[in-house]
């Protein structure tokens, strides 16, 4: 029996190779049961193709596989014949998001915002699918202020949503606060934090430079004191993101949701230090 409920996300893959790979990691994490598994959704749409094309291949290996909606760049007539095709292949699992526009992309499309895209969803197919949000423990890095940003997602979740999961974070203490902030606007739905496995200084920084996420100093440091030695940031990352995730676990979090970036190794090696895929 596992702790409790894991899962992951992958994006499309664009490439032959990538598609392989992809399904080498899957096979991988799937003998750790995952709950589901969710598939990301390019700026504008633009992998929507592909985010079908490999949300159809997991169901097919038996995964509940949940497929990424942003609705910026989007016009509801687009948005509407996405949905009818995930619901006529048995699909009923979402994560509505607002996205991000295209470089070069003016046109924000009929929806502006991820509220209005879970009413929309509500509205075309009632309580056909189950509806995952966004959430950010350290606060959107466009929101004008923390307290705006609470109020957007409380209003994303009594649009309609049923659960959300967070950006990932390395401060138990920031995922913990915003739960309590959000409980205090009559949020009563899960909040899953995210959770993303360290293997690479520099690409970590530039991600959590582009979606507001803090490394907090300590760590920053340490990785960067390993320079080329990738190895030492594995095995640092690795007892770094486990003592995250075993303290959310003490806790009481409802679940772990891990942004593997189609790669299996180290998301697996995190859950099986927490006792997943022994005997479960």
């Amino acid at each position: 029996m596992n702790p409790i409920e894991i899962s992951f996300e992958f994006f499309p893959p664009k490439t032959p190779e990538g598609v392989e790979k992809l399904r080498v990691t899957r096979a991988q994490l799937a003998q750790l049961l995952p709950s589901f598994v969710s598939v990301t959704f390019g700026a504008g749409g633009s992998t929507q193709q592909g985010t079908l094309d490999t949300v159809l291949d997991m169901s097919k290996d038996g995964l509940q596989a949940a497929p990424h909606l942003s609705c910026i760049g989007s016009s509801k007539e687009s948005l509407r014949a996405i949905l009818a095709r995930y619901r006529e292949h048995g699909i009923r699992h979402i994560v509505a998001l607002r996205g991000d526009l295209p470089s070069g992309m003016g046109e924000v499309g009929e929806l502006r915002y991820a509220s209005e895209l879970v009413s929309f969803i509500r509205a075309e197919h009632g309580d056909w699918f189950w509806i995952e949000v966004a959430a950010y423990p350290e606060y959107h890095p466009q929101a004008r202020s923390p307290r705006q940003d609470l109020e957007n997602f409380a209003r994303k979740v009594k649009a309609g949503a049923n659960s959300a999961i967070t950006q990932y974070f390395y401060n138990a203490d920031a995922y913990f606060r915003f739960v309590d902030d959000a409980r205090k606007l009559g949020v009563d739905v899960p909040i899953v934090p995210g959770i993303m496995p360290i293997t690479n200084y520099s690409q970590l920084m530039r991600f959590s430079e582009m979606c507001g996420a803090e490394v907090p100093r300590w760590i920053a440091r340490r990785l960067e004191s390993f320079g080329d030695d990738r190895e030492a940031i594995r095995a640092f990352g690795l007892d770094v993101v486990t003592q995250l995730c075993q303290r959310l676990v003490k806790e009481g979090v409802p679940g772990l949701h891990f942004y593997t970036l189609n790669a299996a190794m180290a998301t697996k090696a995190i859950c099986e230090r927490l006792g997943y895929g022994r005997g479960s």
